[in-house]
């Protein structure tokens, strides 16, 4: 497995973020289908952000550039390069208040169609 520069990532999305329209870039640098954790950089322009969405379930962000603001019904979190911010497990918004850079972590439940098929011939009955 090689190495992955998060700094690199984050100069190359934040400059595509500032870019584009919605004003912001992501890349998963880990995970996919089968995987039980997924973490993606999000890079976003600041007053950019991501609108009110449910939450992934269990999820953390660790800000590595700029400061963002997290915010869930009454209550906000400001969050700046270092901090670590647990997710609300319930609707959310986050904003970019500098450009700004987060790892987001996400704990995905596997399913049955996303576990490999046991080998038949090592079943025990």
């Amino acid at each position: 497995m090689r190495p992955i520069s998060l700094t690199t990532l984050v100069a190359e999305h934040l400059t595509t973020a500032r870019q584009s329209t919605s004003g912001r870039s992501a890349h998963t640098i880990h995970g996919g289908r089968g995987r039980s954790l997924r973490q993606t950089l999000l890079a976003i322009a600041a007053g950019h952000g991501l609108d009110e969405h449910e939450s992934p379930g269990e999820a953390t962000l660790q800000v590595l550039h700029g400061r963002v603001r997290l915010a869930s019904g009454h209550h906000t979190w400001e969050g700046k390069a270092g901090d670590f911010l647990v997710i609300p497990p319930e609707r959310h918004s986050l904003t970019a208040i500098d450009d700004s850079a987060v790892l987001l972590t996400v704990a995905v439940r596997v399913g049955p169609a996303d576990t490999p098929a046991k080998d038949a011939s090592t079943h025990q009955n």
